[in-house]
């Protein structure tokens, strides 16, 4: 009886244990590849089909379609805006437009002679020597003179530098404006390829 039981153990033992593969989970069976960019999308436009065209089918118009109006139009929508200047580069054209701005002359001599002849009227008036009243005025004259040129002077600097900032915005605003223009030019050229394919287009 002993004997039987250390038989069976070991052909028991010698048997070898089949190992079950594990089953492939359910998201690599599902896993599907991605799906191709539509170009309808890419310029922000959705296209529905018609006549229940495949999404293969769609998809191959909608390409046809992006060449053709590429063609027609001569514009590439996903060609990126223009370039506008960096904040260095407008600072540049501002501080040169200030320094480039018309410049008052000739202040202090202005103003000088201005004082001198009042100056001389109130030394006269006061019974002071005439000319010391000149002397005075003169110099008064010429300070104020030049404070009044310097003020204008850099007044006229600022007005150069905004009359320059206001210009490259509107600079600006025109090229985006231009190219969304070309944009929509496309957009039209598109749709119509792609409502003469039987689908809406928007």
């Amino acid at each position: 009886m002993v004997k039987q039981s250390v038989t069976i153990m070991t052909v028991f033992l010698a048997t070898p244990l089949l190992v079950q593969p594990a089953p492939a989970s359910d998201s690599a069976q599902t896993q599907q590849p991605a799906a191709a960019t539509s170009p309808a999308k890419s310029i922000g436009m959705f296209a529905y089909p018609k006549n229940k065209q495949s999404a293969n089918q769609q998809l191959k118009d909608e390409n046809e379609c992006f060449v053709s109006a590429k063609q027609q139009t001569g514009i590439d929508p996903q060609a990126p805006p223009p370039a506008t200047k960096t904040e260095e580069q407008k600072k540049a054209e501002q501080q040169a437009a200030a320094d480039n701005a018309k410049q008052a002359r000739g202040g202090r001599v202005r103003g000088a002679a201005r004082g001198a002849a009042g100056g001389a009227a109130v030394g006269a008036i006061a019974d002071d020597e005439a000319g010391k009243g000149a002397a005075a005025g003169a110099t008064a004259g010429a300070m104020v003179g030049g404070a009044r040129q310097r003020q204008a002077n850099k007044a006229a600097k600022q007005q150069a530098a905004q009359a320059t900032a206001q210009q490259q915005q509107q600079d600006q605003a025109q090229a985006e404006a231009q190219h969304q223009k070309g944009v929509d030019t496309f957009k039209r050229a598109f749709s119509a390829c792609m409502e003469s394919r039987a689908y809406s287009i928007k």
